[in-house]
Formats: C-alpha cells, structure tokens, sequence
C-alpha cells in the first residue's frame, strides 16, 4: 500500500480536484474510527473518506475534516473463496495477497491503484458480458455508520446491494469480504483493425469470448480490438523487453511526450493520431490475469465515462466524430469501449441490464469540459448512466429516472447518515 501524502492540501490523480481540509484524520483501528465519526456527529462537523484519489469527480473532496484508511489496509481472513481485507487496501495489493492465496478477483478493470473501498464505492468495472463491477464480487461490509456504530451488513442482508456501490455516502466502508475464485492466466489478443469491422464482429464477439473490449482513435477510422480468454496454462509470455516496451516506453514514456507535443501544438493531434493507429501491431500472450486487466498508467488524465444499454452503443460510436470534429480545441485520446452484463446493485451503473461504456479523456491541464458535456448529451437521452468516480454534469433530479431505487437509496442513507456526516458538495449534487 503506497502511503497517502499526509497534509491538509490535497490534489486528485488527475490534477483536476482539489481541497484544503481543516483536519486529516488517520485512525489506526476501527474504534479509533467509530470515535472520530461519532465526535464528529454530536459536534456538526462532516468527515470524508478518501481513498488514493483515483476519481475525477468531486467525490472526495472534504472541506472539513480528511479521513484516510491507508492504516486500516491489512487482510483479515481467507476462508476458501472468500477474503476479507481491511477497505483501506490498495487493489494492487489485493492481487498480490490473493495469488499468494492461489486465488484471483475474477475481472478487475485497467487500473489497480484504487483502494478496495474506493474501487467498490464508486463502480469501478472491467470488461465481460458475463460480470459486472467489482462489487457484485462483494459478499459482506463493515461500515460505521454516521453515528459512529459499527455496523457489519452481510450477503442476505438487503441493505447489501445499497452498500455495495455506496459513493462513501451511506459510512465509511472498514471490512469489505469478496468472493473469488481460483487463480486463472489469460490469453491476451490485441488486434488493430478497421473501426467499421470492429463494431461488425461485436455481436459474435461479445459472448464469444470472455472480456472484450476496443479503443477508437480519432481523426482515423482505426481502432484496436482487445480479447481476453482464460486458459489452462502460462505457454506464452510475453518477453520482458516485448513487455517494457509496450507497457512501459510505448505506453507511458512515448505517450507522455506524444500528449506534450499535442498540447503544444494542438494542429498536430490528428496526424500523431493517424500515425499512432497505423503504427499500432497486434500482440498475443500469457500471463497471470490481474498482470493482463491491469496496466501502468503514467500519463495522468481527466476523463467521463458513460454507460448505455448495449443496443444504444451504435448511436453513441457514430455520433462520436461529429462531437470531437466540432470541438474548438483537439482530442489527443483514444476513446476506450467496454461492456458488462447486469447486476441487482442499486447505483451500479449496470443495474438491470447489459450494457456499454464509452470513456472519453484528455491530457492533465488539457481543455475538456465542452468535449464532455458534449459526450454526455448525446449519452444522457439514451438512457445512460454516468460513471460515479469520472467527471459528469448530471444532478440528482435527471439521475433519479435512471435508477429503479434511488428512492430507497436515499431510505437507506437518511437512516444510516440522517446528519449528513459523510457529505460533501458532489453527494448533495447527484443525491439531493
């Protein structure tokens, strides 16, 4: 677990959200917690948790009083499947423990910096027809609630599918048990391609294979398709070297000084983009599955991210050149596509139906609020849901019609928080 920077000032991955809190707090047992939480409800003073500031939004943004969990990130238990681990754990540290443990998370998404209690709170989601987010693989919390009461909600419990995406509004997420299953390698296929072929093949892909998922290049009429598929054994590898310079120097060392020069010269982007997705060669290999879901992310950005229903994703994909050719400014960006099956969470993104997403990104200090609300119009009459954890502009009044138990959402918070402890400008925004 990489330790917060512990001071009063504090900026977001993205650089785009920051905050002065008037105090950081760092408990270092569940009680200490509860005891802060609970000083905190009798005196009228709010407490947020953050995670390692992964999300885009505002979500963490604490005005009052800081809370990080970095002391609260050890394991508690494996029992067969399940795992219990302390929420302040890093998802990169959760791979580790659980391959030690001859286990896996059974899909994980493109990055593994987030905390477990962030991951989960905010529906962070890879890609597979047959899964969700990462916290349907969730089984069992402990939460304090906003009266500093410990408070364990287990898998029968209804207040399960509330807590399980709980946009930290609900407590403060100490316990989190995961259902995983037994260690798996992946078969990685990246495949450059005609945009035009990749959305042919989609309906025979999709179920065909365990996760798919594709990244448009703008400007061009290129993409690249990527298919995972869990195999029996390791046969494959790819080469170190093969490894670092794709992941590493291609990746995060050439795209950072590509993103550069993009900015510096915004009249180039459509070339550097054409060139790159010619550029691109297909690569196939092996390895342990959390090595192949998650990748370094060194390039720091600002993104959205939009689910739709699968069938609406069409509309979105063509309506995407138009945006993007319209913009005053450059998208140096691919647009990542990634598809989920349905799940019974009440916030989950993906509730009730199989879906897409669409993620749109700029460079740190790159222009991007036109691009995104851009996106988001063209999503918003479609149904879609944005992502709790990536930048949008919706509100609680137009979320309310896209979730089945918002309502009861709400129920549950004004019971377990009635004072709002755990609030901050973004909860009052998308709940009321």
């Amino acid at each position: 677990m990489t330790t917060p920077v512990i001071g009063r000032r504090w900026t977001n991955w993205g650089g785009n959200q920051q905050s002065l809190a008037t105090d950081v707090l760092t408990p270092g047992t569940v009680d200490e917690l509860a005891a802060q939480v609970k000083e905190a409800s009798t005196s009228g003073r709010r407490i947020k948790a953050v995670g390692s500031g992964h999300s885009f939004t505002s979500i963490a943004v604490a005005d009052d009083q800081r809370l990080l969990l970095h002391r609260l990130a050890g394991l508690i238990s494996v029992d067969g499947p399940l795992v219990t681990v302390q929420a302040g754990m890093q998802l990169a540290t959760l791979n580790a423990v659980l391959a030690e443990h001859g286990l896996a998370m059974p899909n994980l998404g493109d990055i593994d910096q987030q905390t477990v209690a962030g991951a989960i709170s905010t529906g962070t989601h890879g890609t597979g027809i047959e899964f969700s987010t990462i916290a349907s693989c969730v089984e069992a919390v402990k939460l304090v609630t906003g009266a500093g009461e410990l408070l364990t909600i287990g898998k029968d419990d209804p207040l399960l599918n509330a807590a399980r995406v709980g946009l930290g509004a609900l407590g403060v997420l100490v316990e989190v048990t995961l259902r995983c299953v037994e260690a798996f390698t992946l078969l990685a296929e990246e495949t450059p391609m005609a945009l035009a072929d990749v959305l042919a093949g989609l309906d025979d892909w999709i179920p065909a294979h365990d996760h798919v998922e594709f990244y448009w290049y703008p400007y061009t009429d290129r993409a690249q398709l990527k298919i995972n598929n869990r195999v029996p054994a390791n046969d494959r590898p790819l080469s170190k070297f093969r490894g670092w310079l794709d992941d590493e120097f291609l990746s995060n060392t050439v795209f950072a000084g590509v993103m550069r020069l993009g900015k510096a010269l915004p009249g180039t982007v459509p070339t550097i983009s054409a060139v790159a997705a010619r550029a691109l060669t297909a690569r196939t290999y092996t390895e342990r599955s959390d090595r192949v879901f998650c990748t370094p992310r060194r390039v720091h950005f600002t993104e959205m991210e939009y689910e739709v229903p699968r069938a609406a994703l069409p509309e979105v994909i063509a309506a995407l050149p138009r945006v993007i050719g319209e913009l005053p400014f450059k998208v140096q960006f691919p647009v990542e596509v990634r598809f989920t099956g349905p799940d019974d969470i009440w916030l989950s993104h993906g509730y009730g139906r199989q879906s897409a997403y669409v993620a749109v990104h700029q460079f740190t200090g790159v222009e991007y609020e036109p691009y995104f609300r851009a996106v988001e119009a063209v999503c918003q009459p479609l149904g879609g849901r944005p992502h709790w954890g990536k930048l949008h502009y919706r509100s609680a009044d137009d979320l309310r019609p896209v979730y089945e138990k918002f309502d009861d959402f709400v129920a549950v918070r004004d019971r377990l928080d009635p004072a709002r402890v755990f609030t901050n400008e973004y909860l009052d925004r998308v709940l009321g």
